[in-house]
């Protein structure tokens, strides 16, 4: 499960793993590609990659996790189906990716709207300026478009999918308090107990968003993190009521355990977005190949693509060119 977010971020859950700032040439050693070979390093990009357009190579970053590993595979496949060679680098740390993307070391990133706008915010106005991203999805990539821009940053369009923070219940918690919504568990009058991030006592989508909001009387937080095996067993024996994961979470099932709808839309407009340097990727016939993905990707798709990846074992590049394929956005190569 990926570990807590970046700075200036309302929000409980991140979406990259953060880890102590090291030396650039440290990073490289996390560099990898799908397939067997190993990606160009930061310092040897400029060798390798042309001008946009010019079908010679481009890097796809990714951040590190399954799902952004199965996202960077994704437009790495679209990207060589549309006549580039591709490299994907996986730099576990947006310290170190984002101003790589800026300077062009790496092309495009798979990224999450609300919570690089507010990264990018924290980074242009310091730690403690108000959170730019929010429910809205337009105001979002309003938001995270104006400060991307003057980085030389392009972000794409968004598709369908997001990965966003979200709260569980067993079935069977489920079906005897029929609830579907966080706004079914409020009206209920039950009080339950929230196995999540220490943190969640005081964040606005956590447990202070669950009691003003919905009305839900969380009785207390019991700290086993976001969406953790121990949070995830916490509820399921009883322990606990409520958890907090992601729309995106592949292990639900193996716990019993159902979402409730954000039907009041508490948390922020997580949507995944290409983001790409405008110079090296900018041209329409990357923007048309990764804006392909759009017209197919669900929030579904992705819970189901990390199952693949977390529970079946599968490669991340595989499972990512059976979706595609499956989607009719690349060829079968059974068929060439």
């Amino acid at each position: 499960m990926r570990a807590s977010g970046p700075p200036g971020r309302g929000s409980e859950v991140p979406r990259a793993r953060r880890r102590p700032a090291r030396a650039l040439a440290l990073c490289l050693l996390a560099a990898v590609c799908g397939g067997c070979s190993t990606g160009p390093s930061l310092e040897d990009r400029d060798a390798v990659t042309g001008r946009p357009g010019d079908g010679r190579r481009l890097v796809v970053g990714s951040a590190g996790f399954t799902e952004s590993d199965l996202l960077a595979q994704m437009y790495a496949l679209l990207l060589q189906d549309a006549g580039h060679s591709t490299k994907i680098l996986s730099v576990t740390n947006r310290e170190l990716y984002e101003p790589a993307l800026e300077n062009g070391q790496i092309d495009v990133v798979p990224e999450y709207a609300a919570t690089f706008a507010d990264w990018l915010n924290a980074k242009a106005n310091g730690p403690d300026a108000p959170t730019v991203g929010s429910p809205d999805p337009a105001a979002t990539m309003k938001a995270l478009r104006a400060l991307a821009g003057p980085r030389g940053l392009t972000v794409l369009d968004p598709g369908r999918a997001a990965d966003q923070n979200a709260f569980a219940v067993t079935a069977a918690f489920a079906a005897e308090h029929r609830l579907k919504t966080l706004s079914d568990l409020g009206a209920s009058g039950l009080p339950v107990r929230l196995a999540a991030g220490d943190e969640c006592v005081r964040r606005p989508y956590c447990a202070p968003g669950l009691k003003e909001v919905y009305g839900i009387d969380v009785t207390a937080v019991d700290p086993k993190g976001v969406g953790t095996t121990q949070a995830k067993q916490a509820v399921r024996s009883g322990r606990d009521q409520l958890v907090l994961t992601t729309t995106t979470d592949a292990t639900l099932d193996d716990f019993g355990l159902v979402l409730l709808a954000d039907d009041k839309h508490l948390q922020n407009a997580d949507l995944v977005v290409p983001v790409v340097n405008r110079e090296r990727a900018g041209d329409e016939g990357v923007v048309r190949a990764l804006d392909r993905l759009n017209t197919v990707l669900t929030t579904a798709d992705l819970a189901g693509l990390n199952e693949r990846v977390d529970s079946w074992r599968r490669l991340p590049e595989d499972v990512a060119r059976n979706y595609l394929t499956g989607k009719g956005l690349l060829a079968d190569p059974r068929h060439r």
